[in-house]
């Protein structure tokens, strides 16, 4: 990646080791004499957890889309997750799903994922970034500060950087490029004003979530209940509107990972969360299904319960600045943070990532200078790629009424919205078992391939949703589901046109 290429500049400098400041090195090597990365951390030479990623305790689902961009920043990235441990799974094979009534029906798709601890893909990508000559990653330093001139004029522009070391010294590095990768609480927006810059606007949706999790180690496969077809447990809030346990309002993963582990994570919106194991089990044991704790029952705890709280969606809308500043670019969490709920965080980093090595190419290409109207540009192509999960973090968030922030909507529509969503969503996956095309779809958005609002607009995605909804009424449907909670869910493959449906799957795995 650091061979022959054709040099935009000097030096580039990083703020932050995570996911995002490493795509972004990926990103960026090719086309500059040096890149620095600049982490506060010590970064371990395995899959460790660290101070600087508290949700690295939570499940973390890798999107195919993100899935492609890492793996076109860094050429074997997927082969190497997998080769470290990732599991390479098809979720409606090997998922079982508690929806609406009951249990979904399992049955194959296009649709596969790579299940892995967020400190494995960190490990990974760390490793394959090291290969990169020249990239070099400094730890143990903090970042005090940006150097700029010209600040909030058509001329301004970012030009280094300062920091300290471990040891206390200060330092500065003249950058022809900073790339902020310092997630939500990134220091850098408030630096820009400082320096004369208007603040740029926020777009900013807190639904009050907050998850907790803990991580187990599952029996050897010989010792797993015979029942155990699923490796991945996912049970969804009910849409009960009568009298129930806060439990049964909880979106519950029994999610998977490399070296014979699974994490339990229980989420809600706006409800309080256990904090203690004692706490944790009694919640699990109220969940809808019994599945939940019993699972829990046949694994050993290896961990403390880990709760976070920090899980608003923010937006900083550098793009609607008068004058952008120039040098600089922002990735990940700095520029647009996500409700970690719907796994859009990792795939968007590296989408933008992607999107500036496109644009870094075309400007070398071209021999056009990094100038304002590269930033500009660039700002907006980020902006298309941003908008497909911000809407859809919208389209969910905005209907609970303990959501705050600039995007909340009057009550009147958000109890228009929150009537709404979950009929359209029991629409969609409804016809998604029986419609390979609208399974296709629904899969594309699912993994920030589509927006919903394209998805809408198929007429021959409008016609399988008709279609669903009148054999619904005529009882018609071919793929049964809502089995019931309280039961073990069936192992049989519904796959349409399977010739042994259906196959009972149970203990196979």
């Amino acid at each position: 990646m650091s061979g022959d290429h054709m040099s935009l500049g000097k030096t580039v400098v990083v703020l932050g080791g995570s996911i995002a400041g490493l795509c972004a090195a990926g990103a960026l090597a090719p086309h500059f004499d040096e890149v620095v990365v600049l982490e506060r951390d010590s970064l371990p030479a395995d899959a460790e957890h660290r101070r600087g990623v508290p949700q690295s305790k939570h499940p973390h689902f890798l999107l195919n889309s993100g899935r492609r961009a890492i793996s076109a920043l860094f050429p074997g990235f997927e082969d190497d997750l997998i080769a470290a441990g990732g599991l390479h799974l098809m979720p409606s094979m090997d998922a079982a799903y508690l929806e609406r009534t009951g249990w979904a029906s399992r049955k194959q798709s296009s649709m596969t994922m790579v299940y892995t601890s967020r400190v494995l893909i960190e490990r990974v990508l760390r490793d394959k970034v090291r290969e990169v000559s020249n990239v070099a990653i400094r730890e143990g330093v903090s970042v005090r500060g940006i150097q700029t001139a010209a600040g909030g004029t058509a001329q301004g522009k970012v030009s280094g950087v300062v920091f300290s070391t471990a040891a206390g010294d200060e330092e500065r590095i003249d950058a022809d490029l900073v790339v902020d990768a310092m997630g939500r609480g990134s220091s850098v927006s408030d630096w820009l004003v400082a320096a004369g810059w208007p603040a740029a606007p926020v777009q900013a949706l807190d639904a009050k979530v907050t998850y907790t999790s803990r991580w187990y180690d599952l029996p050897a496969p010989e010792a797993r209940p015979t029942s155990w077809w699923w490796q991945h447990l996912v049970i969804m809030p009910t849409q009960d509107k009568g009298d129930h346990p806060p439990e049964h309002e909880f979106l519950v993963n029994f999610f998977p990972i490399e070296g014979g582990r699974t994490i339990a994570c229980m989420g809600s919106w706006g409800i309080d969360m256990p904090r203690t194991p004692d706490d944790f089990v009694a919640s699990a044991e109220r969940i809808r299904t019994p599945l939940f704790a019993a699972a829990m029952a046949e694994c050993e705890p290896i961990s403390d319960v880990h709760l976070t709280r920090s899980t608003g969606n923010k937006w900083r809308r550098y793009d609607r600045l008068p004058e952008v500043p120039s040098g600089i670019v922002f990735i990940g969490d700095a520029i647009c943070a996500f409700n970690p709920f719907y796994a859009q965080g990792i795939s968007s980093a590296a989408g933008s990532a992607l999107t500036l090595r496109s644009h870094l190419q075309a400007a070398a290409d071209s021999g056009r200078p990094l100038d304002q109207r590269f930033f500009k540009r660039f700002l907006a192509e980020q902006r298309k790629g941003l908008k497909v999960p911000w809407s859809m973090a919208m389209a969910r968030d905005r209907g609970y009424e303990c959501a705050t922030g600039t995007e909340t909507l009057p009550a009147w529509k958000r109890k228009i919205l929150a009537s709404m969503t979950w009929p359209a969503f029991n629409l969609i996956t409804g016809a998604a078992r029986e419609d390979a095309v609208v399974d296709e779809h629904f899969a594309r958005v699912f993994n920030l391939d589509e927006s919903l609002g394209d998805m809408m607009r198929s007429p021959r995605v409008l016609a399988g949703l008709v279609r669903f909804k009148v054999n619904s009424l005529l009882g018609r449907n071919k793929v049964p589901f809502g089995f019931d909670p309280q039961q073990d869910p069936p192992g049989t493959d519904w796959t349409p046109g399977v010739d042994s449906q259906p196959t009972e799957m149970a203990g196979v795995r």
